[in-house]
């Protein structure tokens, strides 16, 4: 685990189910852990922190990764996208957040709802901004990409658009840094980035 920004630490786990490594980070200043896969120091890490995590956060349902492990280890709820609800059933407990909603002073929810109905992203106004991605893009390498058609439906230049057209909406917010749930995060130059990616997109 690696602070990448004031108050925001990553790290990356592997995810048997998807046959990958996946981005996890801890929001201290907001005491919200995203999408977190266990770090390779164990639980124990967060204990050498001023504050404690007072929440997962979940930017999709399909992210449940090892919520539960953090959620009954330090005796905190998790949060999930209201539309995630036929998705996860009765398997995970979890309270429903919807878009707009202040999830913890500082983070917003944005439904993003064209990858999937319960796709959103989470927008920080923490220190210098910063935006976090579900699955809508992901940093593979040196670019930022969607993924590979046969992952996005009937219609994957359908699901591209409108996926681009969310992301030109979260140009008009304040924020510095990009982090996403597949790839390494951008820390400083992240809305230049994704200018550039959504003009790129245009042409």
């Amino acid at each position: 685990m690696r602070e990448i920004a004031q108050g925001i630490h990553h790290w990356t786990a592997f995810r048997d189910t998807i046959g990958a490594r996946v981005s996890s980070y801890w929001i201290e200043p907001a005491r919200v852990l995203i999408d977190p896969m266990v770090p390779g120091e164990g639980l124990e890490a967060f204990e050498a922190f001023a504050v404690r995590p007072e929440q997962v956060v979940l930017t999709t349902g399909l992210h449940t990764r090892e919520a539960e492990r953090f959620a009954d280890a330090l005796e905190i709820p998790i949060r999930a996208p209201l539309e995630a609800a036929e998705r996860l059933g009765d398997r995970l407990t979890y309270e429903p957040y919807a878009d707009g909603e202040e999830l913890a002073p500082g983070m917003h929810a944005v439904h993003i709802d064209v990858l999937c109905p319960d796709e959103y992203a989470l927008h920080m106004t923490i220190g210098q901004g910063a935006i976090s991605f579900a699955d809508g893009v992901h940093h593979d390498g040196e670019e930022l990409g969607f993924f590979d058609d046969y992952l996005l439906g009937d219609d994957p230049e359908a699901v591209k658009r409108g996926l681009t057209e969310q992301v030109r909406a979260l140009l008009d917010r304040d924020f510095a840094h990009l982090l996403f749930a597949h790839g390494e995060p951008i820390v400083g130059d992240g809305k230049r980035v994704l200018r550039e990616f959504v003009e790129s997109r245009a042409g």
